[in-house]
């Protein structure tokens, strides 16, 4: 009997072509079901150059992680206003209001999980 090989689910920075999303962050979709065919959750890298900011949302479906990895900035999370900086986590559960702004001098970069995966549908702009 032959066994069916499946694909391995392996991405490579490189190859991957970053997209801005409705929130007007550049995004690297590094693991998506649509793509790669994982089922449950979405990883991407989003980039918020210097001074600028994706513009406040909510996903009614979608819970997000975000975990810096470059740079630093400002995080709106519902009430709260907060400083983000290099190894911070933030969970963002759904049908929260959200932004996040980059007030340093380089590039904010952040990892993005969601769970569903990311959709535009699911992107509610607020402002």
């Amino acid at each position: 009997m032959v066994s069916q090989q499946k694909s391995i689910p392996k991405t490579s920075y490189s190859k991957i072509k970053p997209y801005t999303t409705r929130d007007g962050s550049l995004i690297r979709e590094m693991m998506h079901p649509e793509v790669h065919g994982n089922t449950k959750q979405s990883l991407a890298e989003a980039t918020i150059p210097v001074g600028t900011g994706t513009v406040l949302h909510r996903h009614q479906r979608a819970e997000e992680i975000y975990h810096v990895t470059a740079g630093s900035g400002r995080m709106t999370l519902g009430e709260h206003t907060f400083e983000v900086v290099v190894g911070d986590t933030i969970c963002i559960p759904p049908e929260t209001d959200h932004k996040i702004e980059n007030t340093g001098k380089t590039a904010l970069k952040l990892l993005c999980c969601c769970v569903p995966p990311y959709s535009h549908v699911d992107t509610e702009l607020l402002k």
